[in-house]
């Protein structure tokens, strides 16, 4: 099967040939239609994520079973699914439908290999490449998955690229308005960065009601985007002074809700200033290694918080279903920010994204 792989001095991803195991007892077997690039997926091919190289990324996948393991139960070849995060599925996050809070959740799905450290994948050369990425491994034309990271799809019509980036970013974003933030009708919040996260965030604050959804960014054209999206005002970053023009467009007062999506801790800390007092801010953005948070003490004081948020702070097999029939009432229109390329043009993709050309670039196979 054709896959790219992560391997190391490279910043990009190779194409390449690779073969795939059986599925084992516990594994399935799905032959991947359509893959999303997420920002995660760029950083361990940068090297910048303790994932062991060779290894297929790819977390945002989509497609179809087709075969399953002997110990199987819940799936059968011809299921379409959405692929998400994994999780063990025992603890007490996991029973208590917080699965992203697993303690398990990293070596599960950075360490990109099964429980007793064996893979699925092998080079042209007989050589192992690392799989179970996120217990799935999508950036290629099959996968040997997890149960936890499966979520079987019901009939809809809604295309392959458009069910892809559900499996991460979309969730993320519009979980944390939902769920982690529980924005209500006739809020106000202010967004910060309108990537593929940012921008769902925005659709869903639309969804709940807010009165006033306020975005920023460094792109013009995301902000055009994020105006059909549902946002009601936008405003250029590259301007500085955000925090002052998110007061502004409040009266002064700030905003009840933030979201953040960038990464840049300087940015976690501008969505903190902007809120009103009893605002709460969630941090979604993945901020580099050692970086702190700061903000204002006696501001907290004023009944501020911050919470961080994973993966939509609920359980993907609860979300995913959620979004798809918003979609297919007209209220979620996702594919606005979606562009599509080959497998193939994978770095194509990562060059356009990097540049903010394109939003959420998904990859079909």
């Amino acid at each position: 099967m054709r896959a790219a792989v992560c391997r190391p001095d490279h910043d990009l991803f190779c194409l390449e040939e690779l073969s795939i195991d059986d599925p084992r007892p516990d594994e399935v077997l799905v032959r991947f239609t359509a893959t999303g690039l997420c920002h995660t997926d760029l950083e361990v091919a940068a090297g910048r994520l303790p994932t062991p190289f060779p290894v297929v990324a790819g977390h945002e996948g989509t497609g179809v079973v087709e075969a399953v393991g002997s110990a199987v139960d819940g799936f059968r070849p011809g299921d379409r699914v959405v692929a998400s995060f994994s999780f063990c599925g025992t603890c007490q996050n996991c029973l208590r439908g917080q699965p992203a809070y697993c303690p398990q959740h990293f070596p599960l799905n950075f360490g990109a290999q099964r429980a007793d450290g064996s893979v699925g994948l092998h080079d042209a050369a007989g050589e192992p490449v690392r799989d179970h990425f996120f217990g799935q491994s999508s950036f290629a034309g099959y996968g040997l998955c997890r149960l936890s990271s499966l979520i079987r799809v019901p009939a809809t019509t809604v295309p392959d690229h458009v069910l892809a980036p559900l499996g991460c970013g979309v969730i993320t974003g519009a979980g944390a308005v939902w769920n982690a933030l529980r924005v209500y009708p006739g809020s106000t919040i202010a967004v910060f960065g309108a990537g593929a996260v940012g921008l769902s965030a925005v659709m869903a604050a639309a969804v709940a009601g807010a009165s006033r959804i306020i975005v920023c960014d460094i792109h013009r054209p995301r902000l055009d985007l994020a105006l059909q999206l549902g946002a009601t005002d936008v405003f250029d970053a590259n301007g500085g002074a955000c925090v002052e023009t998110v007061r502004e467009l409040t009266s002064g007062a700030g905003v009840d809700f933030s979201v953040e999506s960038t990464g840049v801790p300087e940015v976690m800390s501008q969505a903190v200033a902007a809120l009103a007092p009893l605002g709460s801010a969630a941090i979604l953005g993945i901020a580099p290694d050692g970086a702190d948070l700061r903000t204002n003490a006696f501001g907290i004081l004023e009944g501020r918080t911050v919470t961080g948020s994973i993966v939509g702070h609920q359980a993907p097999a609860v979300l995913v279903p959620r979004v798809l029939a918003l979609h297919e009432k007209g209220l979620f229109p996702l594919e606005a920010m979606i562009s599509t390329y080959a497998l193939d043009d994978i770095n194509k993709a990562v060059d356009d994204v990097r540049s903010g050309t394109v939003v959420k670039a998904v990859l079909l196979h």
